[in-house]
């Protein structure tokens, strides 16, 4: 990662945020061990299309020292749970063009079941917990900002709703 990266590692578990493109490689290396039997990793990409709108790309920001801590936090819990070897969450910020990786997660475990499992909720605890917020830019249309989770749609705000908040 480069001086774009903002980063923390702690006992086995490494959380990274960064405006730079995300390498799968780099990822994977953070949790390979001898001792493990299975890594696994995700990669969520943008697609080019959001409720059958054409999507032109997605746009990332977050309150990084929070969102850096809620990932942690996060990777240290399924780390226990899961009793993983190691346990890497990288999360791109700024404009994601289509086909590209807007987050990597890679774990290492013992045996693949508990490396799937701690994957999977790995995902799911990030979308739900971390201060990363994105934008959807639609080609031919306004964006729309959402909170980062799948399938809920964005709402515009005026100048108004904004003032009310």
């Amino acid at each position: 990662m480069t001086v774009e990266t903002m980063e923390i590692k702690k006992d086995d578990c490494y959380v990274g945020l960064t405006h730079d493109h995300l390498n799968l490689n780099l990822v994977v290396d953070r949790v390979r061990s001898p001792r493990a039997g299975a890594i696994v990793m995700f990669a969520g990409t943008t697609r080019d299309n959001f409720a059958g709108k054409p999507v032109k790309e997605l746009q990332y920001s977050a309150y990084n020292p929070l969102a850096l801590r809620t990932m942690l936090s996060i990777c240290k819990d399924i780390h226990a749970k899961h009793g993983l070897i190691s346990i890497a969450m990288v999360h791109r910020l700024g404009i994601v063009p289509i086909g590209e990786e807007s987050i990597i997660i890679a774990v290492s475990a013992p045996h693949r079941q508990a490396a799937w499992r701690a994957a999977e909720q790995a995902l799911e605890d990030c979308k739900e917990r971390v201060e990363v917020w994105k934008r959807e830019e639609f080609e031919g249309e306004d964006g729309v900002w959402r909170a980062n989770r799948d399938g809920g749609v964005g709402q515009r705000l005026s100048g108004a709703d904004l003032a009310l908040k």
